[in-house]
């Protein structure tokens, strides 16, 4: 893997719990909050610069202008939600541009099998342990993108952590 494990090792304590919360907030309530975006991000602009060499942070950052303006696009096309948008941006940093092919089959795989679980839990009394849910009366073609999303990131930077340069 192209991301430095060291840098995945200070990472992780800080992300995964954002991740988890992503993943929570878009079962729950169907959204990907602003602050929590906004967290994700801060944690790399703070820690980047001690972390990368500057060169190499700077370029990062700018990932995260290029992808959120992409993701710009396909919201407003109507291709995605305005959370998982934000999401992606604020998540860009942390991916190692030769990564990226790795993140994607990982992402396939993560939504492959979130999509699988919320919808054999919304047919079973799974269900029933949070009624209150708006991720199950979702209608029409609406996931919550976040419950694959969060959890990517997460394990992207587990094994970076584990099997980085």
């Amino acid at each position: 893997m192209a991301l430095p494990a060291l840098v995945a090792w200070w990472f992780l304590p800080l992300l995964v719990p954002l991740c988890l919360y992503v993943a929570y907030t878009d079962l729950a309530r169907m959204r990907i909050t602003n602050p929590t975006v906004i967290a994700i991000a801060a944690v790399f602009v703070v820690m980047g610069p001690f972390l990368y060499p500057f060169d190499v942070y700077l370029w990062q950052l700018a990932h995260l202008a290029i992808v959120l303006v992409v993701c710009m696009v396909l919201n407003a096309a109507g291709a995605m939600g305005a959370g998982d948008a934000k999401f992606l941006a604020a998540a860009a940093p942390y991916v190692a541009l030769g990564d990226v092919r790795l993140l994607m089959a990982l992402f396939a795989a993560v939504l492959l099998a979130a999509y699988a679980v919320h919808r054999i839990a919304r047919a079973t009394p799974l269900r029933n342990m949070a009624p209150s849910w708006d991720s199950w009366s979702a209608k029409g073609r609406k996931f919550p993108m976040g419950f694959a999303l969060g959890p990517t990131l997460a394990l992207y930077l587990v094994l970076a952590a584990l099997h980085g340069s």
